[in-house]
């Protein structure tokens, strides 16, 4: 269905906070959650020809309450709950507390799998159909209907409450993870920017809560590193290298809002990945070309951040910046010993291979790479590469 952007948004806004009021007053988030569903398609349905009601938070809680009643009403147990059913208030006497991060970091609970707990999290608190979920994901809808369904049974149990003192910062990274693997997915894949909008949307409200470091540090990583979508693909659609990129197209708001938290952030207690990560990313963006960009000191903090982490990932970026350093064999010597499996492995052991003039094995590993691709444009990009190499 055609929705508005505005009325998009503002259901997207509205979900976790009506989801929060029927969780805590049904005390089962699963069936609520489905209510606010159900409750989010008749809105999209009818408030763009009937209008957005004057009060559209309530429009969605009467409606989803409605359900719940429904639900309620025919279960097998419908006795021991018609106390409940009898004390539900009238429409417009609930409190106005809003839930939103209550039910983000429940979403975002450490019983779940990353890639669960992103579903989840996209559904319940982004207010994203299952069959958005699963075009995100490329997975069919039934796949992605179970993975839901087994997420909502896993936090079930759990305190519909936000973490204690004592919980919190475990808590809180297992929510800043989901976030940044969201942010990743929706960048990654260029046709999926709503995914990367909506990881923005929901940290920028996670720090507006809380000024742990790390938390502006996600933040200005994503604002820098969201700044170069506009140059990310040319007029085709066709993926454009950071290094190619026409960096007068990069968002200079983003750049700046960015570099502020992160300035914000370094100093305040212990650095941590994000801050890092952020660091590397405010390097690149401060650049004015991609000849100016200061590598030895990126590489230096890579160095910091796989120590850290231990990420293949990193090490990917970090026989990157080894190259631009000390050359392709310098970059070629990172890579051995990973996953053969590794995302972007074959792409970067072909750049570097053709680098060092060895075009034979950069076309092997482009072509390998190329059928390893997972949308259309990284697909078209790799493909060309082969044909410039193979001709």
């Amino acid at each position: 269905m055609n929705v508005p952007r505005d009325v998009e948004d503002l259901l997207r806004e509205l979900a976790p906070q009506v989801l929060g009021t029927l969780a805590r007053r049904w005390g089962d988030f699963d069936a609520a959650e489905d209510a606010v569903q159900e409750a989010l398609i008749a809105a999209a349905r009818h408030w763009p020809v009937d209008g957005v009601p004057a009060q559209p938070r309530g429009w969605l809680l009467q409606t989803a309450s409605r359900r719940m009643v429904d639900q309620w009403r025919s279960d097998t147990a419908r006795r021991e709950r018609e106390a409940k059913v009898a004390s539900e208030p009238v429409a417009g006497a609930t409190a106005q507390d809003d839930d939103t991060l209550t039910v983000l970091f429940l979403c975002c609970h450490p019983v779940l799998s990353p890639t669960s707990a992103i579903a989840l999290t996209l559904r319940a608190v982004g207010g994203l159909t299952t069959a958005e979920i699963a075009r995100a994901f490329l997975v069919p809808e039934a796949t992605m209907a179970q993975r839901i369904s087994r997420a909502k049974q896993k936090v079930a149990g759990e305190r519909f409450s936000m973490p204690s003192p004592d919980e919190h910062p475990v808590r809180l990274r297992s929510v800043l993870r989901v976030l940044y693997l969201m942010f990743n997915e929706g960048y990654t894949d260029l046709t999926r920017d709503d995914l990367s909008d909506e990881a923005i949307r929901l940290t920028r409200l996670v720090h507006a809560a809380d000024d742990d470091p790390e938390v502006a540090a996600l933040l200005a990583l994503m604002l820098l590193t969201e700044a170069r979508r506009p140059a990310r693909t040319d007029a085709s659609g066709t993926p454009v290298t950071l290094a190619d990129q026409d960096r007068s197209r990069w968002d200079p708001a983003l750049v700046t809002e960015g570099t502020a938290l992160l300035d914000g952030a370094i100093g305040r207690g212990a650095v941590g990945e994000y801050q890092l990560q952020a660091a590397i990313a405010a390097i690149h963006d401060r650049a004015p070309t991609a000849d100016a960009t200061d590598w030895p000191q990126i590489l230096a903090l890579y160095e910091l951040l796989e120590r850290m982490t231990g990420s293949p990932v990193v090490t990917l970026n970090r026989a990157v910046a080894a190259s631009m350093v000390g050359g392709p064999s310098a970059g070629l010597a990172l890579l051995d010993g990973l996953d053969e499996s590794l995302p972007r492995l074959d792409q970067l052991r072909a750049h570097l291979h053709e680098q060092a003039g060895d075009h034979d094995r950069a076309l092997a590993h482009y072509r390998r790479a190329a059928a390893r691709a997972t949308n259309l444009a990284e697909r078209r990009y790799l493909d060309a590469q082969v044909a410039r190499l193979g001709s």
